[in-house]
């Protein structure tokens, strides 16, 4: 199956953060077809598990042993994305600014919470904040852009 790992709070300024060395993280524990997608801890793979939770605790249990850190792995299947995509739960409204479109995705596998922010009233970054107060940690967010360009690079290298 196709996958995405959705790795929380990634910073491409760390070394051990980078595509290069999560993509290596999840070639080290035997997925295969690994390659990241821009630089924000979003990382696609191959797996013959059909298990999400599974591959989760996998890439979790390894990142403080492999790059020195932990963090949230939310992992969904090329599936779940196009489902999602194909909703479209922004009809009709516009993917530029001042519109910020995001999409929170939840550990616990709830729905996705889609996001419509017009940033002429509203600071991401305090959007962020409001989100984590209300859903936790167990949580990760990437824009509708940033989904979209994963399911194409999903869909090339499958």
């Amino acid at each position: 199956m196709n996958y995405v790992a959705l790795l929380r709070g990634i910073g491409p300024g760390n070394p051990n953060m980078t595509g290069e060395k999560l993509a290596g993280l999840l070639k080290g524990l035997g997925f295969k077809n690994v390659h990241p997608v821009i630089a924000s801890g979003n990382v696609i793979f191959e797996s013959g598990s059909a298990n999400a939770a599974t591959l989760e605790a996998k890439i979790e249990k390894e990142m403080p042993l492999k790059l020195g850190f932990s963090r949230i792995a939310i992992v969904r299947s090329r599936v779940e994305l196009e489902a999602l995509v194909k909703k479209n739960p922004y009809k009709g409204v516009e993917d530029k600014k001042p519109n910020y479109l995001l999409i929170t995705f939840f550990k616990d596998r709830r729905p996705e919470l889609c996001s419509a922010i017009n940033l002429e009233g509203a600071k991401t970054p305090q959007f962020m904040v409001d989100l984590e107060r209300a859903h936790g940690k167990a949580i990760t967010s990437r824009t509708w852009k940033t989904v979209n360009r994963i399911l194409a690079k999903m869909e090339a290298t499958a």
